[in-house]
């Protein structure tokens, strides 16, 4: 596919919740702990994703006051070998794999980079995906949307800018950074965030708007 001023994409970077991850396990083990239905735990979520405000916030929404990274630690010893707020293959959407084999059969560098915690790149490897790197904001010391991530983002690929298409589920964090940056984009509808955005205007600047990775597969071999 050509990009931009003519060059080719040879590199798909893909982030992870919602982009191959899906996150309603996590979000509904959430709810259990803070005593909530699943229900009010993912409409609170929905709700801030409507009025582009964090997940944060869902938490102090539903327990003023609510220290995470307390919450987690305490978790951590009351469930110790639970997964909590990670997760495992059994989360990854049905169309990853294909999908990123797919790619891969099409001749293009696959790299995952996105904003997770330092124990997410072990569990991403050991699902064994056909990708060739993989790659944390935590590993990194920054996080999206800043410009650094996706300085990052390139130097890892050793491609140019323009040669790199970055997939995501967000204008905010994905989408426009990595536009900023030189990259070409794709913005996935799935999860609170992805349907929500791919309504804006905004979502026009993307270069592909798709409902899941096999039709991003299906534009990239166009």
């Amino acid at each position: 596919m050509n990009g931009k001023g003519g060059t080719v994409v040879r590199a798909l970077v893909f982030d992870v919740g919602e982009t191959l991850i899906d996150e309603t396990r996590i979000w509904s083990r959430w709810a259990d702990r803070l005593g909530v239905t699943r229900f009010t735990m993912l409409g609170v979520l929905g709700g801030m994703a409507a009025l582009d405000r964090s997940f944060e916030d869902a938490f102090r929404l539903l327990r003023p006051g609510f220290d995470v990274e307390a919450e987690q630690e305490a978790w951590k010893r009351d469930d110790p070998d639970g997964l909590r707020v990670d997760f495992d293959a059994d989360d990854l959407y049905p169309d990853v794999r294909p999908a990123l084999a797919a790619l891969r059969d099409l001749g293009h560098e696959l790299i995952i980079a996105g904003n997770q915690p330092p124990q997410a790149r072990d569990a991403l490897v050991a699902m064994d995906l056909p990708v060739d790197a993989v790659h944390t904001s935590d590993g990194w010391g920054v996080s999206k949307p800043a410009p650094e991530f996706f300085a990052r983002v390139v130097a890892v690929s050793g491609r140019e800018a323009g040669e790199i298409l970055y997939v995501g589920d967000r204008l905010d964090n994905d989408v426009l950074p990595a536009r900023a940056a030189g990259m070409r984009t794709a913005l996935i509808r799935r999860g609170p965030w992805g349907h929500l955005h791919a309504e804006r205007p905004r979502a026009a600047e993307a270069d592909h708007v798709v409902d899941d990775l096999h039709a991003l597969v299906a534009a990239l071999a166009r």
